[in-house]
């Protein structure tokens, strides 16, 4: 199995057709940008891609992501830093950050 080191530079090199909306392509885009092992709250998502107020549609573009892990909707949790939903589970979503903070 690669490193997560190896796995996260494959991940961001890959050419991927995603389909979605233009704000989730936007939304999407930003989350290729959290690094491995770190988290980003869904206010901070709406103001990386200048909607400010967009928040619960950050949340929603999180939810119709159907990459797992290549588009990593897994690291952005709530405000008060709970996980909050995610399309394949919240103990899966725990799982996932806990191997990548190591």
């Amino acid at each position: 199995m690669p490193s997560d080191a190896a796995q996260s530079f494959a991940t961001s090199q890959l050419p991927l057709d995603i389909r979605g909306t233009a704000f989730q392509r936007r939304v999407w885009e930003a989350l290729r940008k959290i690094p491995s092992g770190m988290t980003a709250t869904y206010g901070e998502i709406a103001a990386a891609i200048g909607a400010h107020n967009a928040v619960r549609a950050v949340a929603g573009a999180c939810a119709a992501n159907k990459l797992a892990v290549i588009i990593p909707c897994h690291r952005v949790i709530r405000s008060d830093g709970a996980l909050s939903g995610y399309r394949w589970g919240q103990g899966r979503k725990r799982t996932l950050l806990d191997r990548e903070k190591g």
